[in-house]
């Protein structure tokens, strides 16, 4: 099939191919700016608008601005911001092109520019995928580049508090700032680093934003796998669409949005979207269960050093068994009721998403960034466990398991790169402790009150001799016939 190149000048002709959108994409009213356009924000917040617009409203247009990387404004641009969401799960793929992106600026070539976006009066909700290392501290140097100047932003909070200081002065509304990242209270995380900032620069403006700019909590899921050469050879060869960045991505996808919103909002409901007054019992539920399975799938299967991806350690019965228990005895227990949500079938959804072989994480990238990724996700739980003297065995075993990933090589010897901000820190720790666990430990930062439990650290002790004397498969069994006795 001959590709064609996805612009607005060939995609009505693609109809007959894929699923693109039948609105009048100059009729969108840029109202949502989105700082940190990647790949799960197009196969997201970005298709949940292009739905939203597919019903006839159409005041909800997305302005992506890329912070550090140019690879989005080379692709995009090129294409009129339009890009293809595949699909794809056993039974097949389908394929869309959404076009709720209306504009998008690399911020580094212009930072003016997106600070005019920013402060535009139209702009109602600025939305956030910055991952959690964007959300920094008032000390952070970066922070502190941009207190010193204001107009060349390199920072997300960097850009708002400019652009927010603009619409105070012109006496503009005040927006929304909505995170989409993947932390405990994103919410409370964004508003933090914003008037951090704005109150190290000035006491009233800091005020003006408490009063006038809403930092609502959300939860967002969808399995996104990152974007590479195969994506764009199954558009071509599947669809006939030459793109220069497709995302591809599971079916399943879920947003839960607390409703506090200080300019107005879309109707998301109509989509999909739930709006609720408090998300944290939501949240709970994906971060403890999903992403926490993530990591914990992710350091097994890697220290195996079998396997590449999510669903090829999946289809080890070993280690999917694992992951149920782990979650049915350890994680769920420990969670608040959430309404609306039976949390058997839920953890069922979650294993059936883990080995969906069509849409397959690489292990890597969900190894990366632990020191941020644990802290957030698993080690809470084997906090709150401890405290109540619930069992931990499995959530030790995963602990274990990212210790071992630590020191650079898996159980065959074969090395590892890791990738992490504290990378270096961390690798000497962990390689100095050998199966001693305290080097390690004593990084308070990520471990808070477990650095000081001495059960734990024996607990953690014992996992790493034995997955380094019988391997992770061994060891699973045995901590499992264990867990399962208790």
């Amino acid at each position: 099939m001959h590709s064609i190149p996805l612009t607005n000048r060939t995609v009505a002709s693609l109809a007959d191919r894929l699923d693109v959108p039948a609105y009048d994409r100059t009729a969108l009213t840029p109202a949502v700016v989105h700082l940190g356009v990647g790949g799960f924000h197009r196969a997201h917040q970005a298709v949940y608008l292009d739905d939203l617009a597919r019903t006839g409203d159409t005041g909800w247009g997305v302005v992506g601005v890329g912070l550090r990387s140019a690879r989005m404004r080379d692709a995009l641009l090129p294409q009129d911001c339009l890009f293809t969401v595949v699909e794809r799960d056993e039974h097949g793929d389908t394929a869309r092109v959404v076009g709720s992106m209306v504009g998008y600026r690399y911020a580094p070539d212009d930072p003016e520019a997106v600070l005019r976006i920013l402060a535009d009066p139209r702009v109602r909700i600025v939305t956030l995928t910055i991952t959690g290392d964007g959300y920094h501290r008032s000390d952070h140097p970066a922070v502190l580049a941009d207190l010193a100047h204001p107009a060349t932003p390199t920072t997300a909070a960097g850009y708002l508090v400019e652009a927010l200081d603009r619409r105070r002065r012109r006496d503009a509304p005040g927006l929304t700032v909505l995170s989409c990242d993947n932390l405990p209270d994103n919410g409370a995380a964004a508003r933090a680093t914003v008037l951090g900032l704005a109150g190290l620069r000035d006491r009233s403006l800091a005020a003006w934003i408490e009063a006038h700019v809403s930092f609502p909590a959300g939860m967002v899921d969808r399995i996104t796998p990152a974007t590479d050469g195969a994506a764009r050879d199954l558009v071509a060869g599947r669809f006939g669409v030459a793109d220069r960045c497709p995302v591809v991505a599971e079916p399943f996808r879920q947003w839960v949005v607390e409703d506090d919103f200080r300019a107005g909002r879309p109707p998301l409901e109509r989509v999909g979207v739930q709006f609720v007054p408090d998300v944290t019992p939501y949240k709970l539920m994906k971060t403890r269960l999903l992403n926490a399975g993530h990591s914990a799938l992710g350091y097994l299967g890697a220290l195996t050093g079998e396997y590449g991806t999510s669903s090829e350690a999946m289809a080890n019965p070993v280690i999917a068994d694992y992951l149920a228990v782990l979650m049915r005895e350890e994680i769920a227990p420990l969670l608040p009721e959430v309404p609306g949500i039976d949390l058997d079938a839920y953890q069922r959804t979650v294993l059936r998403r883990f080995a969906n072989p069509m849409i397959s994480d690489q292990l890597a990238r969900l190894c990366g960034r632990g020191s941020t990724k644990m802290p957030a996700y698993l080690l809470p739980t084997l906090a709150h466990a401890r405290r109540d003297d619930r069992p931990a065995l499995l959530l030790s075993l995963a602990v274990a398991a990212w210790f071992c990933y630590l020191r650079g090589y898996d159980l065959n010897g074969a090395p590892i790169e890791v990738r992490d901000r504290l990378a270096d820190v961390l690798q000497a720790r962990a390689r100095a402790g050998g199966n001693d666990p305290r080097p390690l430990l004593a990084e308070r930062r990520l471990f808070g009150p477990l650095a000081d439990d001495p059960a734990f650290a024996a607990m953690l002790e014992c996992a790493l001799h034995d997955l380094e004397m019988y391997g992770p498969a061994a060891t699973i069994c045995d901590y499992l016939a264990t867990e399962l006795l208790v």
